[in-house]
């Protein structure tokens, strides 16, 4: 018997959901291009969930979805959604509605990051507290250090070097301006994703040997490179 072309398997993915706090595009597109800009070597052309929980069944969902391909995202499902009349919209919009699992308790918001000019002089960007799932660090132009743990669900984004003094069970994203001679420094990795100038790994991707080790990522020929830190 011969074998079949296809072959059909479960796997996970982890990928970001965008929730969604307003219903007018341009908007939207404005704010998601601002993050784009501000990691464009991970979030360009990313795939993404749009969660729709918090707007009501009268958002115009097609623009919505340009929206997101206008800012250079690649929206692969929906998620949040309320009533069947939503269904219906997203289905005429070739959406596919998903599932994001058990729902998690809302973390506290992260404080506000301050204004910095683009001609300021770097300052490595220190964080003292736990980071929480549902938060987003970011580092514009300097280098980030956490001295606590870092939640699964929390993202960290630096144009510098990742230094973290804790557990890690996010995301890490280094060099998110394209910088490939950034690192990632991790006392005890656990990760979601780690990045660097655009080269990721999920957690299945991750050597198993160094799950729960304190370790050194670095970029080798534009491939991410792991080894123990001494």
């Amino acid at each position: 018997m011969s074998q079949s072309p296809i072959e059909l398997k479960g796997s996970s993915f982890t990928l970001s959901v965008v929730h969604l706090h307003h219903s007018d595009p341009e908007v939207i597109r404005q704010a998601l291009q601002e993050k784009v800009n501000q990691a464009p070597a991970f979030l360009k052309n990313a795939p993404v969930v749009i969660n729709v929980a918090a707007l009501d069944s009268d958002a115009n969902w097609k623009q919505l979805q340009q929206a997101f391909t206008s800012a250079g995202l690649r929206v692969v499902g929906i998620s949040g959604c309320k009533d069947e009349q939503q269904k219906r919209a997203f289905a005429r919009a070739g959406l596919p509605l998903l599932n994001e699992g058990k729902a998690q308790k809302a973390a506290p918001p992260a404080p506000a990051a301050p204004v910095i000019p683009d001609n300021a002089p770097a300052k490595t960007r220190i964080i003292n507290t736990p980071v929480r799932s549902g938060q987003q660090i970011y580092a514009r132009n300097s280098d980030l250090i956490i001295t606590n743990n870092v939640s699964a669900g929390a993202e960290l984004i630096a144009d510098g070097n990742i230094h973290i003094y804790g557990s890690l069970r996010g995301r890490a994203l280094a060099g998110a301006s394209g910088d490939p001679q950034c690192q990632i420094f991790c006392t005890s990795l656990s990760a979601e994703l780690v990045s660097i100038a655009g080269q990721y790994w999920v957690s299945d991707q991750i050597p198993v040997d160094f799950f729960g080790q304190a370790v050194r990522l670095s970029l080798l020929n534009n491939t991410l490179t792991i080894q123990p830190l001494n």
